[in-house]
């Protein structure tokens, strides 16, 4: 009994497909063939999603009781389904479930078909005395029809709702049918779609209701269907443009919501704001057809008008998202450009780096530069924030430094100023930490750090020593002193500056990587040179994290002092 009963559910139960929204933007289509349906980072899952914050196995799909069922599996993050977190819930059409991170995979669920089988289920198969659908039903059906070949085959949203248009004259015997959308202002309705009962195209000047007067109906019903208005008399309102002077026989408003989750909740309609716009049909010769079977259909016509419209949207935030993640990651390109083209790998000063970003961009910065034959500055600098605002202003502390003289008594003078400026354009709601040293061939460092992680000076043998804070960070508070401190290198001394994103580090349990962490790492390489103690420390951030949340910046710079190469 029970390997029929899951012969009948396989059999039975309705084609669903997931539209998968990538964090990169790239869309795909998945038909869920069989059940359960398995989603997570795990290759052995129905569905494997290329991102370390989401479960090895995160969640399920199955089939229940006829209906489809969304289920956690015990997830880090946990399964959110329109915006809410659940453990389990039944999925409807367009859900949208997502992995309870930001920038993760965006997952739309949709029962293929489903609606337009709903609309065919309300035309009656005995209209004829002879057993046959009628001939008025004939014609609705090949409207309903031709709305699910649009559905299956079309990728306009401009065809499909022709051919909703056209279905719903076909319903009501209307001889007129306008599609209005809302404005993207919100306070106007302008025509989409403008048809007559033989499915030809009208001039939209063809509606000479105004549409104040659309807007007054439709706010002032609050079921689904708006029936027929009363003559219009308003006195901003020209005689000859009111339903009597036209000589409208009957007409039709439909409003199409705005869908909030579920199809049940889209048949409460509370007002005009909760609509996307209408469809509005009229007759002259007969009055429409509005029987309780074709207010149905035009209910369900509505639905999925509605469901269309939001799609479109969808849609079309996806692209703003690529073009968007398209201009940042040529801003990044930028940026990587304005990083050190090659690090010194020979002579008394060596160096390795390198800074990842959290996102497409990112607030953190480091450069070295020569200033003469024996001295090199280096800088790295953490801007508070995160995104494009926080990656320009990293750009511009970058060109302040790189315009820096080589003279360390200027630096303590350079940093007010730097403070002074940044304060006058960010008013205090911006503010970096920064490291600035120069390192002399006599082994002298001249330091100052403005509020930054305090880097690890290390000697071969690997013992440590912190560089802390000696002033506030810049762009924080007015008259900030900013101290400059010097401390003495040995051959083989390696100076390793860094950013909190670094220690911030999580592996798969929110736990961070932490100083001790990053203390145990250093000792554990201190014989290694500067490159290669570069690369140690990033791999082991990179063991240690996979499976956890990238939150900040990461960027790591190493410096050895190598006296006994001057030459």
């Amino acid at each position: 009994m029970a390997e029929s009963r899951v012969e009948w559910g396989i059999t039975e139960r309705p084609q669903a497909v997931l539209a998968v929204l990538a964090p990169n933007g790239q869309r795909t289509r998945i038909d869920i063939n069989s059940v359960p349906f398995t989603i997570g980072r795990h290759s052995s899952n129905s569905l494997m999603l290329n991102d370390n914050r989401t479960s090895r196995n995160h969640l399920k799909i199955d089939f229940e009781d006829g209906c489809y069922v969304v289920e956690d599996q015990n997830s880090r993050h946990g399964v959110w389904v329109n915006g809410k977190a659940v453990s389990r819930q039944v999925l409807h059409n367009s859900d949208v479930i997502e992995f309870g991170v930001r920038n993760c995979y965006q997952i739309t669920f949709m029962l293929e078909k489903d609606d337009i089988h709903r609309l065919m289920d309300h035309l009656s198969p005995h209209s004829s005395g002879d057993g046959l659908p009628a001939a008025g039903e004939l014609s609705k059906l090949r409207s309903l029809m031709e709305v699910a070949r649009a559905l299956q085959n079309s990728l306009s949203t401009q065809e499909v709702l022709t051919a909703v248009v056209d279905a719903a004259l076909s319903v009501t015997g209307c001889e007129r049918g306008f599609l209005l959308l809302h404005t993207e202002e919100g306070e106007d309705l302008g025509i989409s779609v403008a048809r007559d009962k033989d499915k030809r195209a009208l001039p939209v000047t063809d509606l000479r209701v105004p549409t104040s007067l659309i807007r007054r109906a439709l706010a002032s019903r609050r079921d689904l269907l708006s029936m027929t208005f009363d003559p219009f008399e308003e006195d901003s309102v020209r005689p000859e443009n009111t339903v009597a002077a036209l000589d409208l026989r009957s007409v039709v408003c439909l409003p199409l919501i705005r869908l909030r989750g579920s199809e049940e909740e889209t048949r409460s309609v509370g007002g005009i704001e909760d609509t996307a716009g209408l469809i509005y049909m009229d007759s002259r010769k007969v009055a429409a057809d509005l029987s309780g079977v074709n207010r149905e259909l035009l209910q369900a016509l509505a639905v999925e008008a509605s469901t269309i419209l939001e799609n479109a949207r969808l849609i079309e935030q996806e692209r703003s998202k690529v073009r968007m993640e398209d201009e940042l990651r040529i801003a990044r390109e930028i940026q990587r450009g304005l990083q050190p083209v090659g690090m010194p790998t020979t002579g008394w000063f060596r160096a390795s780096g390198s800074s990842i970003a959290s996102r497409q961009v990112g607030g953190d910065y480091f450069d070295i530069r020569q200033m003469s034959p024996d001295a090199w500055a280096a800088v790295v600098a953490d801007v508070s924030g995160k995104g494009v605002s926080s990656a320009l202003l990293a750009s511009l502390l970058q060109g302040t430094f790189l315009m820096a003289s080589g003279d360390t008594s200027h630096i303590g003078p350079r940093m007010a100023r730097l403070n002074e400026f940044l304060l006058e354009r960010t008013r205090g709601e911006k503010y970096a930490t920064v490291f600035y040293c120069i390192l002399h061939s006599d082994g002298m460092l001249t330091y100052v750090n403005a509020g930054h992680c305090a880097p690890f000076l290390m000697n071969p043998d690997g013992r440590l020593r912190t560089l802390h804070t000696t002033a506030m960070p810049v762009g924080m508070i007015e008259d900030a002193e900013y101290e400059v401190l010097q401390v003495q290198l040995n051959g083989g001394d390696k100076l390793v500056i860094y950013s909190d994103g670094l220690t911030e580090s999580e592996d798969a349990n929110g736990v961070f990587f932490d100083t001790d962490r990053l203390r145990t790492c250093l000792r554990e390489n201190a014989a290694l040179p500067a490159a290669q103690l570069h690369r140690a420390l990033i791999h082991a951030v990179d063991e240690f994290s996979e499976g956890g949340a990238i939150r900040d910046d990461i960027t790591v710079l190493v410096i050895e002092y190598a006296p006994d190469s001057h030459h």
